[in-house]
């Protein structure tokens, strides 16, 4: 079967610090899929490196088997691949039915013209209304986004990726920065995400990662340590040692 993303060989260096290294990744169809690692370890080089904010220096990414390596990243979108960031690139001044509905526009081929169709299309308002319910954003869904809990911004950022209709979506530490009170709905949000979506997840919450993931790779100095299913990487004594032992750097 074709993998849903996959990397072979993939390398990055600044300077003369490699970052990533050698680096073989397989995702496969439908997945939930963490990648893990302490601090440094170049989780999110590499995932800057699939979505083409970084070139690699070398080897090759793939997308359903098709090469993406020097695609632009708009166009990686274009192709089914979505993202979201460790610290939120929404619109202040947009409120969360303008911040959707204008992904929702830009996958239509709209651009600039969406708030002249607003409300003229019922499948529009039926999308826009299922994704704001979904990711419990009803209630303040006319409310501007630099106003709203940091945990409401974390949700719409992943409502706004979802709403591109990803086939594979990279979830850059969905819970960073987000107060105990206000995770519950980001984890729920996350083990929700529709199965025909491939994810993989970037994130240090031990908790989230083996209530979700169904395959775990660890990273460790841009090179891959140990991958397989989450018990065998919790039982595994490299990963204990440099990451989920006593004083690893985690």
């Amino acid at each position: 079967m074709t993998a849903a993303l996959e990397t072979r060989g993939l390398q990055k260096s600044f300077g003369g610090l490699k970052v990533t290294r050698d680096l073989s990744l397989r995702v496969e169809q439908g997945a939930r899929h963490a990648l893990i690692g302490p601090n440094g370890a170049g989780k999110t080089t590499v995932i800057n490196l699939l979505t083409g904010v970084l070139q690699a220096d070398a080897g090759s990414i793939l997308l359903e088997g098709q090469d993406i390596t020097d695609l632009a990243v708009h166009k990686r979108v274009l192709r089914g691949l979505s993202r979201t960031f460790q610290i939120n690139q929404l619109y202040a001044d947009l409120t969360p039915l303008e911040t959707i509905g204008l992904a929702v526009s830009e996958r239509l081929g709209r651009g600039g013209d969406w708030w002249r169709r607003m409300g003229t299309r019922s499948d529009v308002n039926e999308e826009l209304a299922d994704i704001l319910s979904r990711f419990h954003l009803l209630d303040v869904m006319n409310e501007l986004t630099a106003t709203l809990p940091y945990g409401k911004q974390r949700l719409l950022e992943i409502a706004v990726a979802i709403a591109a209709k990803p086939r594979v979506l990279l979830l850059d530490e969905p819970a960073a920065g987000v107060p105990e009170s206000e995770r519950h709905d980001i984890l729920a949000a996350v083990a929700a995400l529709p199965r025909d979506v491939t994810v993989l997840l970037i994130e240090h919450d031990m908790d989230l990662v083996f209530s979700f993931a169904d395959r775990i790779s660890v990273l460790v100095n841009g090179a891959m340590l140990v991958e397989g299913p989450p018990e065998a990487v919790a039982r595994d004594p490299q990963v204990k040692t440099v990451y989920l032992g006593e004083g690893a750097d985690a």
